[in-house]
């Protein structure tokens, strides 16, 4: 079965996330029913920007995003810029 066909579990906290008047849509996710690690996406209308690496836990995808926002700003995820993979 394609990755694009199946069901995804999405963690509590996907979701928007506001910084400096910038919002992107945060999506830590994983496979239903399986022990797979979370994935990471932020989607902005711009374009979309998904983590190579996966988490053990939600949690920890989340704080690797929000390290992220801290060391480089909300805007490396916003506007025009080469497609990126953390």
């Amino acid at each position: 079965m394609d990755e694009e066909d199946r069901d995804f579990e999405h963690s509590p906290f996907s979701g928007p996330f506001t910084r400096d008047g910038v919002t992107v849509e945060v999506e830590i996710y994983r496979f239903p029913g399986t022990p797979e690690c979370w994935r990471l996406e932020v989607v902005h209308l711009s374009g979309c920007i998904r983590w190579d690496t996966t988490f053990a836990t939600d949690a920890d995808a989340l704080a690797a995003f929000v390290a992220m926002v801290n060391a480089v700003g909300i805007a490396s995820f916003v506007g025009d810029r080469p497609e990126a993979r953390h």
